[in-house]
């Protein structure tokens, strides 16, 4: 019987020995991840369609609203006024959340890489907030864009941009403040819910209808109960938060038979209360990661 022979070979392996970018790199690395997975670069064509096509769907108020000017060469033909622009688009911005963030923050739990994550430099803090903060940033692709192509369309159709941004320059303030809170105020709630699951349909299930029927909820507490009571519950709905921060940041008043014109609260609670839930959720989203088995 022959002995068993083997063979040895020096294929030359090493330590690695160059540059360690550390926890920085690593977290940048994660949001930068987290913007492409939402916009689904480098990815089949099957998972762009959901976000570019709702992130159209945003600019097409600014759209008719620019060409309208431009045929009439007047801006006191305003079709769309800059305070009404989130009644518009707030039902698209809840679909898209409803639809990303169950997946940018499910897919890591569904396929158990997280551990691998966590096993680097970036640490379980590191990894919610970068995939808060990619989600913000792409909500104001949402947002703010459709708010300054607007602004930039109309000074141009008027063949006077200087003029028309003098004129209108407070309205950049007050959209960019306005946006940073409702893409703040949205991602917050949407990655509090669908980071406790993996789950997409839960989540979006869930996002939706918080979201729906809170502003349901809210509504109907306004016109029903008398006193402060009923006032103040208009606070308990993102949409209805979103549309009484941005006309208090604009400086405007909403329609009389609207429901933030009936509750008839000053307009900085709205602003303090999404600014309040949203960081809430995000630290939510931290804890969970912070919790989660990996």
């Amino acid at each position: 019987m022959r002995d068993a022979a083997g063979s040895i070979y020096d294929l030359g392996y090493q330590g690695y020995a160059g540059p360690r970018l550390g926890r920085r790199h690593a977290a940048w690395t994660m949001y930068v991840h987290s913007m492409r997975l939402i916009f689904g670069i480098g990815r089949p064509f099957s998972s762009k369609i959901a976000p570019w096509l709702l992130l159209g769907a945003t600019y097409m108020p600014a759209v008719v609203q620019v060409g309208v000017s431009s045929i009439s060469n007047s801006e006191d033909i305003e079709l769309i006024k800059p305070e009404e622009y989130y009644k518009y688009i707030q039902i698209v911005l809840a679909i898209f959340v409803a639809v990303i963030a169950p997946e940018l923050a499910g897919r890591d739990q569904r396929s158990r890489t997280l551990s691998l994550y966590f096993s680097r430099a970036l640490s379980r803090e590191d990894y919610a907030l970068a995939k808060y903060f990619a989600l913000v940033t792409a909500l104001l692709a949402l947002t703010l864009g459709p708010q300054l192509l607007m602004f930039i369309g109309n000074g141009v159709a008027l063949d006077d941009l200087g003029g028309y941004a003098e004129d209108q320059w407070n309205d950049i303030p007050a959209a960019a403040a306005s946006a940073i809170l409702i893409s703040a105020l949205f991602s917050g709630v949407a990655l509090a819910i669908s980071s406790q699951t993996s789950r997409r349909a839960y989540s979006t299930i869930a996002i939706v209808a918080l979201l729906v029927v809170s502003s349901v909820i809210a509504i109907s507490m306004v016109e029903s109960l008398e006193g402060n009571a009923g006032r103040y519950s208009i606070l308990i709905s993102p949409l209805q938060l979103a549309d009484g921060l941005t006309f208090w940041f604009f400086g405007a008043t909403d329609q009389p038979e609207e429901p933030t014109a009936v509750a008839d609260i000053w307009g900085g609670a709205y602003a303090l209360v999404a600014a309040a839930v949203s960081v809430v959720c995000a630290l939510i989203v931290v804890h969970r990661y912070r919790t989660i088995d990996a």
